[in-house]
């Protein structure tokens, strides 16, 4: 009678079919089958390289660069900002330029349209109002609280900043002086020792050059650095209230200066033949 074979994964042995006394079993020929090849350990968590470092700091390079360009003024309102030439200035991908411009968008600095790409943004009128009731709600308060503990090495501070935006308001020097401008808000924010507030104006301070721009300001750079130097002439002389007014007053004049509420051009006027 045939024999039919049971194989196990350790042995090989055989069962009998026959039917009557049990034949006599031979010693089982034992045999080891080696598994298949041990499968590797799953990878652990990715650990940060230098690589993510790099792109870090070029996206920051890339954002810090266009945001300057709009405070010193050399980046209109509405201006095309081609993906495929940003990463050929800074010599990086396409990737990365896509970072800083989201980035940028959530800063309200860049508007990115679908199917349009990305340009400069041009903020509405109401945005212009409201940006300036903050700041002026932000800065007579922090004027006035810095006014009472302001020490004499920051009044020499001030002082030296202002010498800064008097020879660059001298010499002509538009994004210096721009910059130099905005910047002194900023100095009597972190006097106060307080980073948030700090970000807070800059950040305000940069929409606000962007509306400065597309409204055309008419605020010259000669009266903005004549009322900084009467608001540190309040800090030095410790007066809280003159501080804070002069403070306000000055924000009022820059937003006065605006030219947020044009008339309706009279078309008749506007299209009549030479």
């Amino acid at each position: 009678m045939p024999c039919a074979w049971r194989q196990s994964v350790y042995t090989s042995a055989y069962t009998s079919t026959r039917t009557g006394p049990e034949m006599p079993r031979g010693r089982p020929n034992l045999r080891v089958i080696r598994p298949a090849a041990m499968a590797r350990p799953a990878p652990g968590p990715k650990r940060a390289d230098a690589g993510d470092d790099r792109a870090d700091t070029t996206t920051r390079r890339i954002v810090d660069s266009i945001t300057t360009a709009i405070i010193e003024r050399r980046l209109m309102p509405g201006t095309k900002l081609a993906e495929q030439k940003i990463a050929d200035i800074f010599k990086v991908s396409r990737t990365l330029v896509r970072q800083a411009l989201n980035q940028l968008s959530r800063d309200r600095l860049v508007r990115l349209e679908p199917g349009r790409g990305a340009s400069v943004a041009t903020p509405s009128v109401e945005e212009a109002h409201q940006i300036f009731e903050a700041r002026q709600m932000i800065e007579g308060a922090m004027v006035r609280q810095l006014c009472r503990a302001v020490t004499d090495a920051q009044i020499t501070e001030l002082r030296a900043h202002l010498s800064a935006e008097r020879a660059a308001v001298v010499r002509a020097d538009i994004p210096g002086r721009t910059r130099l401008l905005a910047d002194f808000h900023i100095v009597l924010a972190r006097m106060m020792g307080n980073d948030v507030m700090a970000q807070l104006l800059s950040d305000l301070l940069t929409r606000s050059s962007l509306i400065a721009l597309m409204y055309q300001s008419t605020q010259s750079a000669e009266a903005s650095f004549a009322e900084h130097v009467a608001i540190v002439d309040a800090l030095e002389r410790r007066d809280a209230r003159a501080a804070a007014r002069l403070a306000n007053e000055h924000l009022r004049s820059v937003e006065r200066n605006l030219r947020l509420d044009p008339r309706a051009p009279d078309l008749a006027q506007v299209l009549r033949a030479p």
